[in-house]
């Protein structure tokens, strides 16, 4: 359903664009754009580009430079997401205080959600790695290791971060030769270790094959600097899903831990009295019930006429 807008289209190319820019029940792919800031170093430069590699086909790579501080003022940064109709973002500049950053983030409703600064410590882009590359715009496998992911609130909404950048499209089925990228992110001591893999397939003799990795680059070694976390009202309304996706709630039914699915039955009080049963003289009603010419001593004895004429 489209909503009301303020500039009508006049074409029917138009419409469609407009349309598209539509909110929906199922979201478009998150598209990230690329962003150089007033003053970028050649390394922030190449890292921005194996960045977009990495995210395309769904990326834009803006040419022009813009002077942007994103923790100061957000607001000529929600300009030019809301102008692209992009969600995700990267921003590279390099200054004598901050040298070699770069700001990754993510909008919701045309405002920013959550942003993190990394500096780029070491850097190798994948020109430096002679191995077969993976195809382009493959949906990637993302690995998060170190106890930071599990425990840090910073950390848990970095890996939310992170997850939501690089998982792309969302599919149905999944084939097994198409799982070759994967993409390798390491919490330790404040510092970021990002790596990006080939998997390589081998015989096994059964089944389920044997998995190689290979490095084919990018690698980043990259020190968390500072952030800007959304608040929890904030983003406790970007979780929400509209009631059209929900799964319906199916009642009386629980599953436990082992996956076992119990059904819970509600049935009228039933009268035992009127159970059919099998029909034996022991189970015949006249038996239940006491006779009235028996006495309560069970002899039956005769009574003497003692009186005499």
């Amino acid at each position: 359903m489209a909503v009301s807008r303020i500039n009508k289209p006049r074409t029917k190319r138009g419409k469609r664009y407009l349309e598209n820019r539509d909110p929906k029940v199922v979201e478009n792919v998150k598209r990230a754009m690329f962003i150089k800031g007033g003053r970028t170093s050649d390394k922030i430069t190449k890292a921005l580009k194996q960045f977009y590699i990495l995210k395309t086909p769904f990326a834009l790579m803006l040419s022009k430079k813009n002077i942007l501080r994103p923790f100061d003022d957000s607001n000529p940064l929600e300009y030019l997401a809301q102008k692209n109709d992009h969600s995700l973002f990267m921003f590279g500049f390099d200054s004598k205080k901050r040298p070699d950053s770069l700001i990754i983030g993510r909008m919701f409703d045309n405002q920013v959600l959550d942003m993190f600064e990394f500096g780029i410590e070491k850097f190798s882009p994948m020109e430096d790695f002679k191995n077969e590359k993976v195809t382009l715009g493959t949906k990637p496998m993302l690995v998060f290791n170190g106890e930071a992911f599990s425990v840090d609130p910073e950390y848990i909404r970095l890996k939310c971060l992170l997850t939501d950048y690089f998982r792309g499209e969302v599919v149905q089925n999944v084939r097994l030769q198409g799982l070759e990228h994967v993409l390798n992110f390491t919490a330790l001591d404040g510092k970021l270790y990002f790596r990006s893999y080939k998997t390589t397939f081998l015989k096994s003799g059964t089944k389920i094959p044997n998995v190689e990795l290979t490095e084919i680059g990018p690698s980043f070694d990259f020190v968390v600097r500072r952030s800007k976390l959304a608040s929890d009202e904030l983003y406790k309304k970007s979780k929400k899903q509209p009631k059209e996706i929900m799964p319906n709630k199916k009642k009386n039914i629980v599953r436990d831990g082992l996956g076992t699915t119990y059904g819970r039955i509600h049935m009228q009080k039933q009268d035992l009295d009127r159970l059919q049963l099998r029909k034996l003289k022991a189970f015949k009603r006249k038996f239940d019930k006491p006779d009235e010419n028996k006495p309560e001593n069970g002899n039956f004895k005769k009574s003497k006429n003692n009186n005499i004429d």
